[in-house]
């Protein structure tokens, strides 16, 4: 194994880990603002899950960054043998840029989330607002994903 496969595996357990720990923490933020709503309003579960769960999606980029750099890594094997040290470091940048956005993102969702839960627990109306509001940061993650795909397609088509 060479150092370009040593930094693209690093860069793909950074993309898979990060994303995935801005998930639990943002989930977990969700989780235990819906368990304060529900002592005062328990009938809005449904909404409270909804907005719990909306974190959840930036591990799931995290992974399907996975498979497509995975698959990139496999396709350059097949053809040329090894990486070069370009597509090592590319890879790693790309893992690393969508690690931290996914890391970041989740948790800012998890809090945006979150005051909306205590918002409708108080008995205000803001699910919808809440939703919009909290796929803000989500945005971001999936500009990192493109990203990833886009640098992912350049290393085996150019």
């Amino acid at each position: 194994m060479n150092t370009a496969m040593i930094l693209a595996y690093t860069g793909i357990g950074l993309m898979i880990g990060l994303s995935g720990i801005g998930s639990a923490i943002g989930v977990s933020i969700g989780g235990r603002a819906t368990l304060g709503a529900l002592k005062k309003n328990e009938d809005a579960f449904g909404s409270y899950m909804l907005l719990s769960a909306l974190p959840g999606t930036q591990g799931l980029y995290g992974f399907a960054g996975f498979f497509i750099v995975n698959n990139a890594i496999l396709a350059i094997i097949k053809e040329t043998g090894s990486l070069n040290a370009f597509q090592g470091s590319s890879i790693f940048a790309a893992g690393l840029a969508l690690g931290l956005v996914g890391l970041m993102s989740g948790i800012k969702q998890g809090e945006v989330s979150a005051q909306g839960i205590e918002g409708i627990g108080s008995g205000y109306d803001v699910f919808g607002k809440t939703m919009v509001l909290a796929v803000f940061p989500e945005l971001y993650a999936i500009v990192a994903f493109a990203a990833t795909f886009l640098i992912s397609a350049g290393l085996t088509n150019g």
